[in-house]
């Protein structure tokens, strides 16, 4: 998804992560001893998410309350005596609504008399997001036999860095921090940015502790044998634009503080404020589940799996003012991607088309409507990513809206076309047109000056992406003896993407009476078809290289990229089964999952983020692929080993692990700075399944087709419940039947096709 420069690093960047420069010109990521924990744990409402640890603690390393992209709170601490207390558990509920964690004490000072022993007090500490602000109620149980003096600390501090500060990036120079203020139970902090934005955090206790400074307050809480105690805490955050703030800035909306704690006592009060606030939580995820459709198992364990992949697509799903809209990952990417949305929005697209519209039309109103090397932006060019920071509102970065990716502009066709096949909703197309003829022109014209027909990139910015296909670290493409080829450079699966596109748009032409654009575009989708054949097929691997140079030399390379053809049906059917045989073998197949790069290639390295490593949304490409090429089989079991690597972590697939080959006892080896949740991970499981189960749904003949499905082991019957087709609903159901999996429908207004 983006450059991840070294393993330990703080990984991945937009582009940026560091002024130091590659020899041509791309920013890498510094070297740091610090790496994202897989203890972690996120919540996020809108543009706000946070991170910390098991206990609930923000460390200040690279967790941290975040607002659109800016850290508001980097540190946040719960002490006991001046010790961190001893940890019992911490988890997020399993609709990702609210953070809770179990600790005790350890052996506390005596205060007024007798000490208290460790194991004595629990402690339960429960945070909840909602919109901009953070609720917490933190819950003191004394279960000794005498009353115990507790002295609790909570400091906290804010250093209002930018995304791209936290995770690398130096600064010359900042804007202003304002001093603290500290107001009867309430501190407020405020720093005043260079792109004349004024960022506020009001952190408000209660009851009001008896000692607060500018980054602590102290409380002396009595607790009666058997008792128990509250106290709670809200973190408000409020962002202007000031006089001087350019009023097209993504950062200049206005964000306004929610309603804080204001009782002397506060008890009350508080309850009041995380249960609205948990409400309000439950209420949103509630209505995002209930917009897809039930699916579950005779598999407890696959059950989880799913229901946790749906909880964090509805976590990381955006309400934006287009409709819905899946943020790429958290801690990095909480932002709008292009590529990553149209991706997730592919791999649902059967069970909740809502999301597909939602990404449509969003994309088609940040479209680029002007030309802009700083942006790698060109008439008709769909974005690639959107953030709202100081650093992206002052150009220090291109990325307040950034269009150097290749792939999203065709796959933002291809999204169209699977969109309306699905739904029938034609009159979204009469809207999307006119973005639709710019896209697609877009394409065409990149086409038309590349000397062999197809759509390649060069990079224009000098800070942004060098290689910007979805591979787009430094190192991802080259050719067979290792070296980096010369722009501009045509990705194989691109290829497939524009000519998926150009038949889409054929299809619309012909739809709308447009006969000699529909030819055109046909035309054009079977010159790239016929070009792939012609110069990408390497006859001594039977497989596709990954890219053509600027010279028109093949990259001799063997990477999972090949899968992506499969996945759109661009190869020769012997030639997809050549590749589908491949894919499966060793040189690919971990036993977890394929690989992006064969073992043996150039610059191979399990460890490497592209080179090696085992990316879930890749791998349900590649098995949709499979499935389309008569490997049906060879798809259930790439489901079935990305199911057993979820297993092992909590039942989520991480943005990406290690490409190590399976070893009995062993789990998957994790990336240490992986996004955790990340959108194109989660919704994994779902392109999957719908390849495995041979769904596919064609809402104007009100029809659902199933071609020999198939089921993991273990799972002897599947369920999809309340699938939407029109304005009528089916409930499909596929058991094990004489060694044959049998599909069946309930009663409704929708057809059923068994295709043989």
């Amino acid at each position: 998804m983006q450059d991840p420069e070294t393993l330990g690093g703080v990984s991945r960047s937009s582009g940026v992560d560091h002024p130091d420069q590659t020899a041509d010109g791309a920013f890498i990521a510094p070297e740091t001893p610090e790496v994202a924990s897989a203890d972690q744990h996120v919540l996020k409402s809108g543009d706000t998410f946070i991170v910390n640890d098991p206990l609930g603690d923000i460390t200040g390393i690279d967790d941290g309350l975040f607002v659109n992209d800016t850290r508001v709170l980097s540190s946040l601490r719960l002490t006991f005596g001046g010790r961190v207390p001893s940890l019992l558990s911490g988890s997020v509920s399993s609709d990702n609504t609210a953070f809770t964690a179990h600790f005790t004490n350890r052996p506390l000072p005596p205060l007024g008399g007798t000490s208290t022993p460790e194991g004595v007090i629990h402690v339960e500490r429960e945070r909840v997001l909602s919109g901009t602000m953070m609720t917490e109620a933190i819950e003191l149980t004394n279960y000794g036999t005498e009353e115990a003096v507790v002295p609790l600390s909570i400091s906290f501090a804010s250093d209002f860095r930018d995304m791209f500060e936290v995770r690398g990036l130096k600064r010359e120079v900042r804007g202003e921090l304002k001093p603290p203020r500290v107001e009867g139970s309430e501190v407020r902090l405020e720093y005043i940015g260079l792109d004349k934005v004024a960022r506020r955090v009001s952190i408000e206790f209660s009851p009001k502790p008896d000692k607060l400074l500018a980054d602590r307050a102290d409380f002396t809480v009595a607790l009666p044998a058997q008792a128990c105690v509250s106290l709670y805490l809200t973190v408000a955050i409020e962002v202007e634009p000031l006089e001087g703030a350019a009023p097209d800035t993504p950062s200049a909306g206005i964000i306004k503080p929610g309603h804080c704690l204001a009782d002397s006592n506060g008890q009350s009060v508080g309850r009041a404020a995380i249960r609205a606030a948990l409400v309000d939580a439950h209420i949103v995820m509630r209505e995002r589940r209930r917009q897809t459709a039930r699916v579950r198992s005779s598999n407890p364990l696959f059950n989880s799996w799913i229901n946790r992949s749906i909880a964090d697509l509805s976590l990381l799903t955006t309400d934006l003012p287009t409709g819905p809209y899946p943020y790429a990952g958290i801690p990095w990417f909480s932002t709008p991607f292009g590529r990553d949305a149209i991706i997730t929005s592919l791999q649902t697209l059967w069970l909740q088309p809502a999301l597909a519209r939602g990404v449509l039309r969003f994309l088609a109103a940040h479209q680029a409507r002007e030309d802009s090397a700083f942006r790698d932006a060109e008439v008709g060019k769909i974005m690639h990513e959107l953030r709202k920071s100081e650093m992206a509102a002052t150009g220090e970065v291109p990325f307040a809206l950034y269009y150097g990716g290749v792939d999203s502009t065709p796959l933002f066709v291809v999204l169209a076309g699977a969109y309306v096949e699905r739904t029938g909703d034609l009159a979204l197309i009469d809207e999307l047109w006119p973005a639709l003829e710019r896209a697609a022109g877009w394409v065409a014209g990149v086409c038309d000056r590349n000397p062999h027909g197809l759509l390649d990139y060069r990079r224009e910015s000098e800070g942004g992406l060098a290689n910007q296909g979805w591979k787009d670290s430094h190192d991802s493409v080259f050719h067979a003896d290792g070296r980096f080829p010369d722009g501009p450079i045509a990705l194989v699966e691109v290829q497939a993407y524009a000519s998926a596109a150009f038949e889409t748009m054929s299809r619309f032409a012909t739809q709308r009476g447009l006969i000699e654009d529909a030819a055109r575009y046909a035309g054009r989708a079977a010159k790239i078809r016929r070009c792939v054949e012609e110069k990408y097929w390497m006859p001594e691997s039977e497989f596709y290289g990954i890219a053509l140079d600027g010279h028109g030399d093949l990259c001799r390379v063997l990477a999972s990229n090949a899968g992506h053809l499969l996945a759109f049906g661009l190869p020769e059917y012997e030639r997809g089964r050549a590749v589908a045989e491949i894919l499966e073998s060793a040189l690919f197949h971990t036993g977890w999952g394929v690989r992006t790069l064969a073992a043996g290639q150039a610059r191979f390295n399990p460890m490497a983020y592209h080179n090696g490593s085992v990316w879930p949304h890749d791998n349900a490409l590649c098995a949709r692929g499979l499935a389309r090429y008569g490997r049906k089989e060879a798809a259930v079991r790439l489901l079935q080993a990305l199911f057993e690597a979820a297993v092992t972590f909590d039942m989520r697939l991480p943005e990406l692990f290690c490409g190590f080959p399976r070893r009995r006892g062993s789990p998957p080896t994790a990336y240490p700075v992986a996004c955790l949740p990340q959108a194109w991970a989660a919704g994994s499981p779902f392109m999957m399944l719908e390849a495995c189960l041979g769904v596919s749904i064609d809402a104007t003949r009100r029809e659902v087709r199933i071609e020999q499905p198939m089921l993991p082991e273990g799972i002897d019957w599947l369920e999809v419940g309340h699938l939407r087709v029109g304005n009528a609903s089916v409930t499909l159901t596929f058991r094990r039947v004489d060694g044959k999996v049998v599909a069946s429908a309930d009663r409704s207004d929708v057809k059923v096709v068994a295709v043989l």
